[in-house]
Parts: structure tokens; C-alpha cells; sequence
């Protein structure tokens, strides 16, 4: 009988395919190389449940517990709580758990679903931050501070502020200014760092926002260190939090039978930081300079890394070749895998599992392209939709109103009922509850003609989309 996914998995790993993309581990490369292999070859012997001696993440007295608190320790948090659910888990958990229903949440527009989500779950109000768009690469910047500080002005009743740092794409702002200013309203902050666990391994990085004054911090350990896919941490720091709260929160939203074995990949992860993240990471950036270094003469490369240089956005679209098209080519040609792509160019995620060989892949690889691919076209300007659509309900009430499906062309001024999110990096250009307007549309259809892929609507054609009726 056929194992679909097990055959699957099995195929591309004998692939050999190179990894610019999640999990950290790449492809379990750094376990190797630092002699974990023995402690993973029968991992599947350690998946157990909660008996005597295994203790029980819901209520942690013994070996977990000594385990988170050896991680807050390395990572410099006052109390560290593994996940098993993801950074989503912990998004939910920690907005859930600061924002009773009928509160309000201020928010980058940019940020992940599950934040919108969870404002579902817990009847939470939106009030949305805009976003910073590079409008060379339609690569998302942040948010800026004069802007942060007039929606916190605009919205001092506000529980809490939870805002994306790094963005998908390593771009940083001045978050301590930011939490600091909330703070002296009283405001608790909230940080999605799902792609910063790797952080405070090198000065050349921007800080962890568990240094720059934040309360709550969720981590996807999985990312940018050596966990297993699915495995997160949530980090707290300083008085305000309500640390009962979170822990009562995850215990409704996480699985009552947490995976051992994605515990034990944290802890694993945990210590490959702590005896050899240093020098890994050291090694990694030396060998980013070196690729940026190779191609700096070559105009017509564009290579952006300049907050946390570990990500990489490559753009060809002076050799006339889009974002998708080189994803493709990456691929299909090369074996490199990408984390994503966008019109204008892709993303590479770099981190310490990924090894000299992968660099010198990719080197070669893009002195082929733009030799054999080059096209004798312009690349067509693709505007990020910027403005955020007017909220016509909150994501709850439009979750549960009753809904039509109209062609999609039918649907601009109209209400949504579902999101609409290019994939990844997860984040919605709209969301239940707001208005569906031409700039949305027109960017989707483009998008999609070239390779884009988009969630959240139901009709993956892509023809129709939920309106709610009202």
C-alpha cells in the first residue's frame, strides 16, 4: 500500500534539496554536524505521554519546568513556557490572555492572521497601524513610530499592542522607543518574533525584543534555530503580565496531549544556542558578506539583508525575471529551495544549520541564471495595496453573519466574509468585516497570473468570494 506523505517527504529528502527555507535545522544538517545524530536516530522511542517521571507541560513541576527555566535563563526572559502548537498557539494565547472580549487590540496591519484571529476567538476590536511598503520590492518594512504613537494617542483604551519584530523580510524598527511610550500608558506589548529567535547570538543583529522592553514575546524556535517544525516558545519579561492567565489560556487553546518529541527538539535547540549559536552564527555572517560581496559589482543583482542580515532578498527583475519565475527556476533547476517569493524577487532564510556548500550552490546558481535566463523584457510595476480597507464589522461579527459567493469581479465594495492572503507570509491585504476594493482585486489577479498563491478564500480558482449579505 502507498504512504503518500511518508513516500513524499522521503522523495524530496533523497532530492537532496538545498535549504533557504524553514525549519532551522535544515533538513537536520546541523544535527549532524554537531553529533546530535544518536539522539535523534530513534526519536520515535521517546514519544510517550504523561506518566510518572515525564511530568506534563500544562502544569510543569519537574523536568519541563526545569527545562523552560533553563531556557529563560539562556534567553534572558523572567519565565519561558514551550509550545507545541507554534507561535500561533502562543499569539492566540498571549492576546487572549491581555484582552478580555469586548477590548481593543492596536495592531501593524502587517501582521500575521492569527492576530486577527485570535481577535475572533476573544471578540476583540482591531485598531490598525499602516504599514511601510518598499515599493522596489514590495518587501514589508515595519511600521513607523510617529504612526505607532498616533494610533496608541487615538486609542488610549487599548489593553495592549502587539506588533511584528523582525518583519518576514528581517526588517526592525526602534521597538524599545515603542514600548516605552506604551508603557506610559499603561499599554502592555506584545511581540510576534517569530522569525528573531536567533537574534542575540551576534552584535551584527538587531536586538530580541525580550531586551528592548517588551512583556510578552512569542518565538518560533523552529525558524531560525534547530526545532522541529510546530515548536515555539513564549518568553516573558517584567511585572505586567499575568503569567497564570497565559498558562490558563494555552491549556483551552493547545493540545492536552502535548508532542515529547517536539519538546525535546526545543530543549535540543535550546542547547545547540547555548554551546555553539555563537560561533555557528558567526560563521553564517561571514559567509552572507561573502555572497553579497561576489555579486556587489553586478548592478543589475540586487541583494537586500540590512537589518537582520540572515535574510536575503534577491531580485532579478533588471534581467527582466520575476520573483516567482526565479523561485521556479531555484528549484526545478538548481534544488534550492526559497522561503518565498514575490514579483520582484524571493527570500532567503539563512541560519545556523545552513553549511559553506549551500552558499556556494546558490553562487553558482545565479551566475547560470542570469547568463541562460536573462529576458529582454521590462518587469511591470505591481503596487502592494497599501491602504487598509475600511472595517465595516469586527472580524468576530463578520466571522458568523451569513455569507454569498459572488464572482469576484462582483465583489469590490462589497463586505468580505473570509480573508484574503497571499501565501506566504500569512498576511491579510483583507480580513471578514471590510470593504473589498479594486487596488485588493487588481493586485491578487495580477499576482496569481504570475504565481502567486493565495489563502483564505475558500474557491482556490479563485472565480468567486464570500460577501457577507448585510
Amino acid at each position: 500500500m502507498k504512504n503518500y506523505i511518508i513516500d513524499k517527504l522521503e522523495q524530496i529528502r533523497d532530492e537532496e534539496i538545498i535549504s533557504f527555507h524553514v525549519p532551522g535545522h535544515k533538513i537536520g544538517k546541523v544535527f549532524d554536524l554537531l553529533g546530535y545524530k544518536e539522539k535523534l536516530e530513534k526519536i520515535y522511542t521517546i514519544d510517550t505521554t504523561e506518566i510518572d517521571g515525564t511530568d506534563n507541560l500544562h502544569n510543569a513541576k519537574e523536568v519541563i519546568k526545569e527545562s523552560q527555566d533553563r531556557a529563560a535563563k539562556i534567553f534572558n526572559s523572567d519565565k519561558t513556557i514551550y509550545l507545541v502548537n507554534g507561535s500561533t498557539c502562543g499569539i492566540l494565547g498571549a492576546v487572549m490572555s491581555t484582552c478580555p472580549p469586548n477590548s481593543k487590540l492596536i495592531m501593524n496591519r502587517d501582521c500575521h492572521q492569527s492576530v486577527i484571529n485570535a481577535c475572533i476567538l476573544g471578540d476583540i476590536t482591531p485598531a490598525y497601524i499602516e504599514t511601510k511598503i518598499c515599493k522596489e520590492t514590495n518587501v514589508l518594512k515595519g511600521v513607523s513610530i510617529d504612526q505607532v504613537k498616533k494610533v496608541i494617542d487615538n486609542n488610549s483604551d487599548a489593553k495592549a499592542i502587539i506588533l511584528t519584530y523582525p518583519t518576514y523580510y528581517g526588517m526592525t524598527y526602534d521597538l524599545e522607543e515603542i514600548c516605552k511610550y506604551a508603557h506610559s500608558k499603561d499599554i502592555l506589548v506584545i511581540v510576534d518574533e517569530a522569525h528573531g529567535a536567533h537574534l542575540e547570538l551576534s552584535e551584527k543583529l538587531p536586538k530580541s525584543a525580550i531586551n528592548l522592553g517588551a512583556d510578552i514575546i512569542i518565538q518560533s524556535t523552529h525558524k531560525t534555530l534547530p526545532a522541529f517544525t510546530q515548536s515555539s516558545m513564549i518568553h516573558i519579561k517584567g511585572h505586567r503580565v499575568d503569567y497564570k492567565q497565559i498558562l490558563s489560556i494555552l491549556r483551552i487553546l493547545e493540545s492536552s496531549s502535548p508532542s515529547y518529541m517536539l519538546l525535546a527538539s526545543l530543549e535540543l535547540a535550546v542547547d545547540i544556542y547555548e554551546k555553539y549559536g555563537l560561533n555557528l552564527m558567526e560563521e553564517l555572517i561571514n559567509r552572507i558578506e561573502q555572497l553579497k560581496l561576489r555579486f556587489e559589482s553586478n548592478l543589475k543583482i540586487n541583494i537586500y539583508n540590512d537589518m537582520d542580515i540572515t535574510k536575503i532578498f534577491i531580485s532579478l527583475k533588471n534581467y527582466g525575471i520575476t520573483g516567482y519565475e526565479l523561485d521556479e527556476i531555484l528549484r526545478e533547476k538548481y534544488k534550492i529551495q526559497v522561503e518565498l517569493s514575490n514579483f520582484y524577487g524571493v527570500l532567503l532564510i539563512c541560519t545556523i544549520g545552513n553549511d559553506n556548500s549551500d552558499f556556494t550552490s546558490l553562487e553558482t546558481a545565479l551566475e547560470d541564471i542570469i547568463i541562460k535566463y536573462k529576458k529582454d523584457k521590462l518587469i511591470e510595476n505591481i503596487d502592494y495595496p497599501v491602504q487598509i480597507p475600511e472595517k465595516v464589522f469586527n472580524p468576530r461579527d463578520a466571522f458568523y453573519k451569513k455569507k454569498k459567493l459572488v464572482k469576484i469581479n462582483d465583489s469590490i465594495g462589497k463586505v468580505s466574509g473570509e480573508y484574503i492572503i497571499p501565501y506566504p507570509p500569512g498576511i491579510s491585504l483583507v480580513s471578514p468585516g471590510e470593504i473589498i476594493t479594486q487596488e485588493i482585486i487588481s493586485y491578487i489577479q495580477l499576482g496569481v497570473k504570475n504565481g502567486m498563491i493565495v489563502s483564505g478564500i475558500k474557491d482556490s480558482n479563485l472565480e468567486f468570494i464570500e460577501i457577507i449579505e448585510e
